[in-house]
């Protein structure tokens, strides 16, 4: 079992910036993707950004150039550095890691919202 704590959201203005932690703690961990989803009202979750353990990165194409995640494999931690915030961006951020290669697990989510 893996359990996923976020921390870093808030309120900021657009044009601001936020950093998004993520730690995650367990047996065994063997995670090989850590990555960061978010869900806005009456939408669908979708991804933001994802990194391998080799460190390889993926992101949406609304997080690119404005996103960046940042994983530390020995503290079993993924950050997302967010700048240059939009009222779009406003959501619940979801921390995710993948575990083994089969088993997907979920924070419980922190509110990010940009004004206007």
């Amino acid at each position: 079992q893996v359990q996923l704590v976020e921390s870093g959201g808030g309120l900021v203005q657009a044009g601001g910036s936020l950093r998004l932690s993520c730690v995650a703690s367990g047996n065994n961990l063997r995670i090989n993707f850590m990555g960061w989803y978010r869900q806005a009202p009456g939408k669908q979750r979708e991804l933001v950004a994802t990194v391998r353990s080799s460190g390889s990165t993926t992101y949406a194409d609304s997080a690119k150039g404005r996103f960046t995640i940042s994983r530390d494999n020995a503290k079993n931690t993924v950050d997302l550095q967010m700048n240059s915030l939009k009222p779009e961006d406003t959501a619940v951020y979801y921390c995710n890691a993948i575990v083994a290669g089969i088993s997907n697990y979920w924070g419980q989510g922190t509110q990010v919202t940009v004004s206007s």
